[in-house]
């Protein structure tokens, strides 16, 4: 495996832009999730142990991220069926995009992409409503680096007009 992590967007970088498959026929963009904060979670891929944990934990965690008005979303190279049947399979209630084709471009954006190995690194961003990177973390692929973190993160942001209840 590689080495030491990184991340190449600093903190305060502007996080890029993009539209990627959330089912055969519907896409999601960073710019329609503006207004709120959102959580980005890449992860290497579906069906993976470390994976089916790490997204079942954030699925429990679901009405704690919405109350701080954020919205969580997974990115991983697998397909959009690939998504849609570990999603129903592991009951997620969260959407899973398809960083498929041009495979990792996504990845590629946030320094997050392996290109030795094929995948996603495990890698966690929270951006705040104006679509600003406000905190990022690399954890090594083997390991589930929990929710504390992005809990932490979105306590520091600033209170969003229009948060859920």
């Amino acid at each position: 495996m590689s080495a030491a992590p990184r991340i190449s967007l600093p903190i305060g970088a502007p996080a890029p832009a993009f539209q990627l498959a959330a089912t055969p026929d519907q896409r999601v963009s960073l710019d329609e999730l503006r207004g709120h904060p959102v959580i980005l979670a890449f992860y290497p891929a579906d069906w993976s142990p470390v994976c089916g944990d790490q997204l079942a934990l954030y699925n429990q965690l679901l009405p704690e991220f919405h109350r701080s008005g954020a919205q969580l979303v997974g990115i991983s190279v697998d397909g959009v069926w690939c998504h849609a049947a570990f999603a129903e399979q592991r009951h997620l209630h969260f959407p899973l995009l398809a960083d498929f084709e041009p495979k990792g471009e996504v990845a590629r954006r946030y320094g997050v992409y392996r290109e030795q190995d094929g995948v996603c690194e495990r890698a966690l961003f929270v951006i705040d409503a104006e679509g600003i990177v406000r905190w990022s973390y690399i954890s090594p692929l083997g390991i589930n680096p929990g929710a504390d973190g992005i809990l932490e993160a979105l306590s520091q942001l600033p209170s969003t007009e229009g948060a859920a209840s």
